[in-house]
């Protein structure tokens, strides 16, 4: 049996009108082609979808540094994305090499020399490393099993004043909605539990890991210091040999985002470091971890300062209920907070980074989704790269007021 398929044919119209007849064709359905091997019409040379993407091209990708910049781009987030789990060490290494060179350029602009300046700033890595191993693990280590350990006794308590609102507040709180949020926190308090539980029984994995990359970072961070200039030889000569668009996204990266990542470690040690002093001033249980919490709490914006006052006034109201010490340290936490906010971010960052809030936080969301916490300590960076590949990306018009 013969197939037959519908095609239209242009008669002549009046001008912006098109009529159509039908007229066989074997074995195709050929709407919207010519011939049934043409590409569609949209498509096709001369049209207007073709022409607006040829413009968009030229305008966009005819300079030959945006192309390698693109193709760059595109490796290094598929390296991270396929073979992170397995260069983590290496990853590693390389921030925190990163991070010193500063440090290490600052020294051997006094007249020092190289190796020492790099010996001195590695022996000084060790030292930190092995300081927060040895007195800072440990110390947290005992206050989270004793927090683990007072965790049901603290949702005894706190079950006992949760029954009593209904009664001293039976317009605003039901007994049923008091049940359902006991429920609520007895699930809550059994998956900490079962979290624990399973750390410990899949511990040793985890310790393996851990002493290997106590062993490889280290030395990777040493090399990494040492044949900077070496290996940044070695990559320049894979580069094109004009190449004034990448210097300046990789001058913009240098400036921007290692003042940023050595701000915000700073940020982290200070506010973690104040907040310690006044827990312990005020006699708080668990003061490191809290403390610990506080200082990592700054790696995300805006979220991260809301979320960790919820645990500091739990522990502070299971420890001295609803008296004068509960409201000193809440003030006092507030007034971390504030200071941090309106004091030593603007100090650390005035010339850090330069993105709008929506920017900021969707990078927090998309990056903390890909890469857990350490996409969420990196999205502000990430971030900043993708606003200095904009900004320096040719273009024949003037760039619109950006939103990063």
């Amino acid at each position: 049996m013969q197939a037959h398929s519908v095609t239209f044919e242009r008669l002549p119209g009046s001008p912006g009108m098109s009529f159509y007849t039908k007229k066989p064709m074997r074995a195709f359905i050929a709407i919207g082609f010519a011939r049934p091997d043409s590409p569609p019409l949209f498509f096709r040379k001369g049209s207007l979808m073709f022409n607006v993407l040829r413009n968009w091209m030229q305008r966009y990708f005819s300079d030959e540094e945006a192309v390698v910049l693109a193709v760059l781009l595109v490796l290094a987030f598929t390296l991270v994305l396929t073979l992170g789990g397995m260069l983590a060490p290496v990853l590693a290494g390389l921030v925190l090499a990163f991070l010193m060179h500063g440090l290490v350029s600052l020294l051997e602009r006094l007249r020092m020399p190289e190796m020492a300046a790099v010996g001195l700033v590695f022996t000084l890595f060790v030292g930190v490393l092995l300081v927060f191993l040895l007195v800072l693990v440990p110390l947290l280590w005992h206050q989270m099993i004793t927090l683990f350990n007072e965790l049901p006794g603290m949702f005894a308590k706190w079950q006992s004043v949760l029954l009593l609102l209904p009664e001293r507040y039976p317009h605003l709180v039901s007994d049923e909605q008091v049940l359902l949020a006991i429920e609520v926190a007895r699930g809550e308090v059994g998956k900490v539990g079962q979290l624990a539980l399973t750390f410990s029984l899949s511990s040793l994995p985890v310790l393996v890991n851990l002493m290997i990359y106590l062993v490889l970072v280290p030395i990777l961070v040493f090399f990494f210091l040492k044949d900077r200039h070496m290996i940044g030889r070695w990559a320049r000569g894979y580069l094109p040999r004009e190449r004034a668009l990448l210097n300046r996204v990789a001058d913009e990266m240098k400036r921007q985002i290692a003042n940023y990542i050595r701000g915000k470690v700073i940020e982290i040690f200070i506010c973690g470091g104040v907040t310690y002093i006044a827990f312990v001033a005020l006699g708080l249980n668990y003061a490191a971890l809290l403390a610990m919490l506080v200082g990592i709490s700054v790696v995300v914006p805006y979220v991260g300062a809301v979320v960790v006052t919820v645990p500091v006034a739990l522990i502070g109201l299971f420890q001295w209920g609803w008296g004068d010490q509960f409201i000193y340290l809440m003030i006092a936490h507030g007034i971390i907070q504030a200071l941090d906010g309106n004091v030593l971010v603007p100090l650390l960052f005035s010339e850090a980074v330069n993105l709008h809030p929506v920017a900021i936080i969707c990078a927090v969301l998309l990056f903390g989704g890909l890469w857990g916490f350490w996409g969420i300590f990196f999205a502000i960076p990430l971030a900043t790269l993708f606003k200095a590949v904009l900004d320096a990306w040719p273009r024949n018009e003037p760039p619109v007021a950006p939103l990063l």
